[in-house]
């Protein structure tokens, strides 16, 4: 007997079938991180940290929001709401303050915590483009995340008692690894691994201070050990050709030659990637050809083989590939300001300019608690008034009254408002607290 159709457009689905697609796909959100960058401000943080905002949404391609547009009534809470459903797992807030620094905040969903960054110095990727001579654009690298390396965010001295404590070196550690989904380097094919994003933490400074230093290359490779003629006979190796040499530059307008050297249009430096020698580095990997599946009796003679140390036609050969990085852009220098325990909110845990002594701690821990306390009761409270309203209404429609239908209540703390703006620390920090409007 023939099997009955089922409509899937029109109709329902079993129960049972449409559990375990649910289950594995909410599984596989929740493994997965996710960011969302915005910009803080509008058109008050100008046309430079628009456009920053948009190189470092391509940088954290492609679990990323790219297109988000942000609206002149949004807030901090509305980000915070739909961060759940969406899985959205970080949140990269920049912002410009009056004074004309700009911040970055880093915020981990739900519960936090958030570390706020003033963003020293910084390049877009046009800049970078026009430092280099062959500019690499990314292609078609952005779809897979980057392989994220940090260097010496760890220092062997460090205690709680220092300038930058122990603690604060392995939560940073840790929220930076959070950005990317982890790599297993058995399942992890090498080329998938396109783009790498670069940490360093630099040196403590005279005051100690924690800065670190972000770049993003893409990783090229080609073949060695081969001809240039025949190299360029191979598909996988495109090269951009020139069509005629370039011109003698005139400097007949520049007071020197390094002014020529250090473009003052591209924020007067060179790129990393072009001051590179031109010997790269090489590395053996093994050709991605197709393997034949073997049954059990050519399995034997392969092993027979390999004891007898005979080559194997079934084994694939290893290449050797020279590999460099070029870099994409942006570039920055963020310098960790202080650490809040929520999402832009909170108790400060770290501080880079202010310390509390052991009695202005308590005093402060006391204050959260009765501010928690507070929030506590206001909450019950609105939700006391809530149940009490609709069971008026529930009566007066069971008495046949006309009941108007007004917009459902929300249990929504309207004095949790201004806990987004709070800050501790005077006016020093007032832009990196700053309302979500446009």
């Amino acid at each position: 007997m023939a099997k009955a159709r089922v409509k899937k457009r029109t109709h329902l689905r079993p129960q049972n079938a449409s559990a375990a697609p649910n289950k594995a796909s909410a599984a596989a959100m929740n493994k997965t991180p996710k960011s969302m960058v915005i910009r803080v401000g509008g058109s008050q943080v100008g046309t430079s940290v628009t456009q920053l905002v948009k190189d470092v949404r391509h940088m954290m391609e492609p679990e990323t929001a790219v297109r988000l547009k942000e609206r002149k009534s949004n807030r901090l809470r509305d980000y915070t709401v739909m961060a759940g459903p969406l899985g959205v797992t970080h949140l990269m807030l920049f912002s410009k303050s009056k004074t004309g620094n700009t911040n970055m905040r880093l915020a981990v969903t739900p519960r936090g915590p958030t570390m706020h960054f003033q963003v020293e110095n910084y390049s877009l990727c046009r800049d970078v483009e026009r430092a280099m001579k062959r500019p690499q654009s990314g292609g078609q690298d952005h779809k897979t995340p980057p392989l994220l390396v940090m260097n010496n965010f760890n220092t062997a001295d460090a205690t709680e008692d220092s300038k930058v404590p122990k603690r604060l070196e392995t939560l940073t550690t840790t929220i930076f690894q959070s950005l990317f989904p982890p790599i297993n380097p058995q399942a992890t094919p090498l080329h998938s691994i396109r783009r790498v994003m670069l940490l360093n933490r630099e040196p403590s400074e005279a005051d100690g201070s924690y800065v670190l230093s972000l770049r993003h290359y893409a990783i090229a490779t080609k073949k060695t050990g081969v001809s240039k003629r025949i190299r360029r006979l191979d598909p996988k190796e495109i090269r951009n050709r020139e069509k005629k040499r370039a011109a003698v530059p005139n400097l007949g307008k520049l007071e020197d030659a390094a002014d020529y050297l250090l473009d003052p249009s591209a924020a007067g430096y060179t790129s990393a990637s072009e001051t590179e020698l031109d010997t790269d580095a090489e590395v053996e990997i093994q050709e991605s050809t197709t393997r034949r599946v073997l049954n059990k009796r050519e399995q034997q003679r392969q092993k027979a083989a390999e004891k007898g140390e005979k080559p194997s036609a079934a084994t694939p050969g290893v290449e050797k590939r020279a590999v460099k990085l070029v870099e994409l852009g942006p570039r920055m220098k963020l310098r960790l300001m202080k650490v809040e325990d929520g999402v832009c909110d909170g108790k400060i845990m770290w501080h880079d300019f202010i310390k509390k002594t052991e009695k202005e701690i308590r005093a402060l821990d006391q204050n959260w608690a009765v501010r928690r306390k507070e929030k506590e009761q206001r909450k019950k409270l609105q939700k006391e008034n809530i149940e009490k309203k609709k069971a008026e209404k529930a009566k007066a429609r069971s008495r046949g009254e006309k009941v108007e239908d007004d917009e459902e209540d929300e249990d929504v703390d309207m004095d949790d408002e201004d806990d987004w703006l709070s800050d501790d620390f005077g006016e020093e920090e007032e832009d990196s607290d700053e309302s979500m409007e446009e």
